[in-house]
């Protein structure tokens, strides 16, 4: 155990340094390599894919956290008497407690895939998946400063983000049983023997699990972040905003564009401020619902963990509740 946590530790040292090394030949300053300039698309590029990670990694390294606590400290006893038999009532008190734990859409990922893991139902699993990411007080909080102090706004996002959550883990739980996790083997003679280790050696067992939930994490989050660096850097936003006419079409660009840039749920409402004069407040909406429930980073963490049919079906689900409800509800918004 010792030697895999002194390597696991080399790992991070390695990234860090990869991380340093990069951003100092790339960023401080416009410098030539074998005296060829780079292409400033080149550099935007890279200061944007460093900007996403590290905006993103401190709440993966949270939710790894967590993940670890979860996998030594909380028991399937535990989860047992946590959630409600009743299905209905499981889905409602997933979403709230989803909506109380402040979390990235990132971060929720690792977190999600270990209470699943634990034995909470799938459908339970999606109801935190969405909520926390979306409407724990830090986003409201943050709603609220962006657009100016408005109340109103932070309390739709709020609002109706839960309804939709709400909506969507109640479909999950009509199409599907099973935990939909890829690795499905059980971890319960494990746990049992954990569960007898002191106090000590319990911790260094929930710090290893920790690390190598991040290694596992992180190298999917780096693809994401460089495909929504791609996106930012290459594809204009006043192209989509040119083409979103209407309110259909400027509501799904904006959900679109929120998919595609991959914003942190924390900071996304500065973004969607931006856009006020640009597109209705329904259309804006959909840009701060979608993007904490679905965009390019979590989906391909979503692939990592969960079946492909499952991640599929949910990216649907999502798109589709999302879109409907705020139609439904713009005549009043």
């Amino acid at each position: 155990m010792i030697r895999r946590f002194e390597q696991s530790l080399a790992e991070i040292v390695g990234c860090i340094i990869l991380i340093s090394v990069i951003y100092l030949v790339l960023v401080n300053g416009p410098l030539t390599i074998t005296r060829i300039q780079l292409p400033e698309s080149l550099l935007a590029f890279n200061t944007i894919f460093l900007s996403i990670l590290i905006e993103s990694i401190p709440f993966v390294l949270i939710g790894v956290f967590i993940a670890g606590l979860i996998q030594v400290f909380v028991t399937e006893e535990h989860i047992i008497r946590l959630i409600p038999k009743n299905k209905f009532m499981a889905v409602g008190m997933s979403c709230l407690l989803g909506a109380l734990f402040p979390a990235c859409e990132c971060g929720i990922v690792p977190i999600v895939k270990k209470l699943v893991h634990k034995g909470v139902p799938i459908f339970a699993g999606v109801g935190f998946l969405l909520t926390g990411p979306l409407i724990n007080p830090i986003v409201v909080a943050s709603t609220y400063m962006a657009f100016g102090q408005d109340v109103r706004m932070a309390i739709l996002r709020m609002v109706l983000g839960l309804i939709i959550a709400i909506i969507i883990a109640t479909i999950i739980s009509l199409f599907f049983k099973g935990n939909q996790l890829k690795k499905s083997a059980s971890l319960l003679e494990m746990n049992q023997a954990i569960a007898r280790f002191p106090f000590s050696l319990r911790m260094k067992a929930m710090l290893m699990h920790s690390i190598d939930e991040f290694f596992e994490v992180a190298k999917y989050l780096i693809i994401g972040a460089m495909l929504a660096a791609l996106v930012q850097t290459y594809v204009s936003t006043n192209y989509l905003a040119g083409i979103g006419e209407g309110i259909v079409y400027s509501t799904l660009i904006m959900m679109g564009l929120a998919y595609l840039l991959s914003l942190c749920s924390e900071a996304d409402a500065f973004i969607g401020a931006s856009f006020h004069h640009v597109f209705p407040k329904t259309s804006i909406l959909g840009f701060l619902i979608y993007g904490p429930m679905l965009d390019l980073k979590n989906t391909i963490m979503m692939l990592a963990v969960f079946k492909i049919r499952f991640v599929l079906f949910l990216m649907i689900v999502i798109t589709f509740i999302v879109f409907s409800v705020l139609m439904l509800v713009h005549p009043w918004i």
